[in-house]
């Protein structure tokens, strides 16, 4: 059986350091303390960042086949420890062990994929003798790490997401700090003691748990060339508004719709809405929020909907048969179960769930909900789904784009025609294809518009944020 460790360091410059023990970590189905970290203060965010820098050289410097064994290894470790992350995450996220297991195998896809990426970093040659001024000369360019990076994670998907960011910079040669989120830090952690195995240039990557109240070195320091935040839109913008000159990527929120056409597999369509809007207790950023069914099928797709939900096995994530867990924290559940009575006092109809104790939120259905509420305007980041009906394909898509965030959204349709219109007509960064808003493969350009952020995750999407064009021009 796993066990986790009483006390875990942070990384600062490649290697383990315990200058605290100060973050205590709980499990966040009990709510008892499973372990404690180290906390970095700001002087010690300050040093990471000064190592960061001078690693930039022999960062840059580095052959792309040691930079893809670098990854490799990473890749070999991962699969050796993929029990202690699954239970490590299962703990400190209070997500199921299903779906840690699953996203311990997304970490690994991530660091593969990177690995592959990283012999990868082609230019181009370019003809620059367009007209008589220009005969003679050639043009030719390649992309340079960009420099040191400072990356914040969020608590929802503490290995992946913090491998979207890590994986990319070590493929290209960007030394990085990385604030992983205080509710979960230990992925971000592990990551680090194995990275700490290779031999990296010092300097190379720092990971530091750090409070919000002590990080602004992560956003503000000139030293540092890129910043790369997944989290709250609020926290999100206001990042953007104080980094100063340097390059910055947003991973934002979002309140994804689906639309379900009357042509639907309609079996097919609740299988995968009640994975996308109930996966993780809703906190994922693509997580279905909003569905809008035909009205020709929608009285039949809403009992069969409602029926499903009320099966959904609630409990310890520990255990094989949850399916719903703890939401991150009893603040959480309890803003959102206020949203859910907001709702319903205002006309919404409740078709399943609602009910809330502690951290956990019961998977909740309605329909008639108010285009105004909480509910449906922001993002709900939990168990909590929403029902409306359309009659006209321009119609459904209108309320799709109703919404001031644009990630990802689903449609279940036969008709390429209906696909190929919403893919030009909606104001989202993918459209998803008899599936859900909330499916992602790992090497696909991921990210939105709107206030769901800036730029486009992915390892070779990242790779482009994390290098710049250097052109060459001869004249012969």
């Amino acid at each position: 059986m796993v066990k986790l460790q009483d006390t875990y360091p942070l990384y600062l410059n490649n290697r383990a350091a315990q200058p605290n023990t100060a973050l205590a970590v709980t499990d966040k189905y009990t709510g008892e303390v499973a372990f404690h970290t180290a906390l970095a203060t700001p002087d010690v965010i300050d040093e990471a960042i000064a190592g960061a820098v001078r690693a930039a050289e022999p960062m840059a410097a580095m052959a792309s086949f040691e930079r893809q064994a670098v990854l490799d290894h990473c890749v070999r470790r991962f699969r050796e420890r993929f029990d202690e992350l699954a239970y490590a995450l299962c703990v400190e996220a209070g997500k199921p062990i299903a779906d840690s297991e699953g996203e311990v195998t997304r970490l690994i896809d991530t660091f593969r994929i990177a690995a592959e990426e990283a012999t990868r970093n082609y230019g181009e040659v370019q003809p620059l003798d367009i007209s008589p001024r220009a005969k003679g000369y050639l043009g030719m360019w390649k992309r340079v790490p960009i420099g040191p990076c400072s990356f914040i994670s969020p608590f929802n998907f503490p290995l992946n997401l913090a491998a979207h960011k890590i994986a990319p910079a070590l493929a290209v040669g960007c030394p990085f700090v990385m604030k992983p989120a205080s509710l979960t830090p230990l992925g971000a952690i592990i990551i680090g003691e194995v990275l700490a195995e290779t031999d990296l240039p010092e300097g190379a990557f720092s990971m530091l748990p750090a409070s919000r109240d002590g990080a602004d070195l992560f956003t503000t320091d000139e030293r540092l060339k890129l910043l790369s935040f997944t989290g709250s839109p609020g926290v999100g913008w206001d990042l953007k508004a104080k980094a100063g000159k340097k390059k910055v990527v947003l991973e934002l929120g979002g309140n994804a719709a689906v639309v379900v056409d009357a042509d639907a597999d309609l079996d097919h369509a609740l299988a995968r809405i009640i994975f996308g809007g109930y996966y993780q207790s809703g906190q994922s950023c693509i997580h279905v929020q909003r569905v809008i069914v035909h009205e020709s099928v929608y009285d039949q797709f809403r009992d069969m909907l409602a029926a499903k939900v009320k099966t959904l096995v609630m409990g310890d994530p520990k255990d094989r048969t949850t399916f719903i867990g703890p939401m991150i924290s009893a603040k959480e559940a309890a803003r959102l179960k206020r949203w859910i009575d907001a709702a319903i006092a205002a006309g919404a109809t409740l078709l399943a769930g609602g009910g809330c104790e502690g951290a956990m939120l019961e998977p909740t259905l309605l329909e008639n909900v108010s285009r105004s509420a909480d509910l449906y305007r922001e993002e709900a980041f939990g168990p909590a789904v929403i029902l409306s009906k359309f009659s006209d394909w321009n119609e459904a898509l209108a309320e799709v784009n109703d919404s001031k965030f644009g990630l990802q959204a689903g449609l279940f349709t036969r008709d390429i025609h209906k696909v190929l219109d919403a893919w030009d007509k909606l104001d989202v960064g993918g459209v998803l294809v008899n599936d859900v808003s909330s499916f992602r493969v790992d090497n696909m350009p991921y990210g939105g518009v709107k206030d769901s952020g800036l730029g486009r995750e992915g390892v070779r999407f990242a790779i482009e944020d994390m290098t710049e064009i250097r052109n060459l021009v001869i004249r012969r």
